[in-house]
């Protein structure tokens, strides 16, 4: 008998799957370059030869879609990668030292919770101009925080086991018990989290776009397209429709891959059962 995938889990990877396949096709193609302005054709409805409409400056939307995919997944995936690289060890280490240590990252943690991922985009982009690389790195230390966190809880947890304290008493250090069998233990909790954080820093980055504040044209946002829709809601509601469906099928997708990985890693979510 083989344990069943959940269905969160099938959805999740299937909307996830075509998001990371539009961003790659649009490094080898799309039905116009999406940087073309002809205001000869500006606020087309949908048509043969553009899927999807055209903007206000005549572009595609459907190529802005599919290159804004591509710049929404490499904002997400630098800010989750360096939060990654910056808060596992943190959390690693906090729950190995203990006492003093533990304290010390507890207290940043804080520090960074105290202003959020967009909050400190902002403050970012207020002193060093607005651009993808600040909000990178505003993103990725709220990531960073948020993983040493969990990271820190889920290690302390594997720390109190008893083949741990075996391990200790056969006379291995504190560097190879958390290498060998502490991060083992809890590599499947860092990775649904690392997911969730994806979607949330696809909305943030959605989000700071909008106000003027990430990716700076010509280069196409999702949150850029927002923003440019609004002004033109009633005579092109369209132009606001599309953008904020592959938001939503975007985060959905990474929001229920997160959720279906919780469910199959975890035993006590675990369903038996055929595939």
């Amino acid at each position: 008998m083989k344990r069943r995938l959940p269905l969160s889990l099938h959805l999740g990877a299937g909307l996830t799957l075509l998001l990371v396949a539009m961003a790659l096709l649009s490094l080898l193609w799309t039905p116009y370059p999406a940087e073309q302005v002809r205001v000869i054709a500006r606020l087309k409805p949908p048509t043969a030869a553009h899927w999807l409409g055209t903007d206000h400056f005549g572009r595609d939307v459907l190529s802005m879609i599919m290159v804004g995919a591509r710049n929404s997944l490499a904002v997400g995936a630098a800010a989750v990668g360096l939060g990654l690289l910056g808060g596992v060890p943190l959390g690693l280490l906090a729950a190995a030292l203990g006492r003093w240590g533990d304290e010390a990252v507890a207290r940043l943690g804080d520090l960074v919770f105290a202003f959020p991922a967009v909050l400190t985009a902002i403050l970012l982009t207020a002193a060093l101009g607005a651009g993808a690389i600040n909000v990178v790195v505003a993103l990725a230390l709220f990531n960073a925080a948020v993983l040493a966190r969990v990271t820190r809880g889920a290690a302390l947890a594997v720390w109190r086991r008893p083949f741990v304290g075996a391990a200790l008493a056969l006379g291995r250090g504190p560097l190879s018990v958390t290498l060998v069998h502490v991060l083992p233990n809890i590599a499947g909790i860092v990775v649904v989290q690392a997911t969730i954080l994806f979607a949330v820093a696809i909305v943030n980055e959605a989000a700071l776009s909008y106000l003027g504040l990430g990716i700076q044209p010509p280069s196409p946002s999702w949150g850029k397209m927002l923003g440019d829709a609004q002004t033109y809601l009633f005579t092109a509601p369209l132009q606001a429709v599309f953008p904020g469906v592959a938001i939503a099928l975007s985060v959905m997708g990474l929001t229920m891959l997160g959720d279906g990985l919780r469910d199959w890693l975890d035993p006590r979510h675990r369903s038996s059962g055929v595939m």
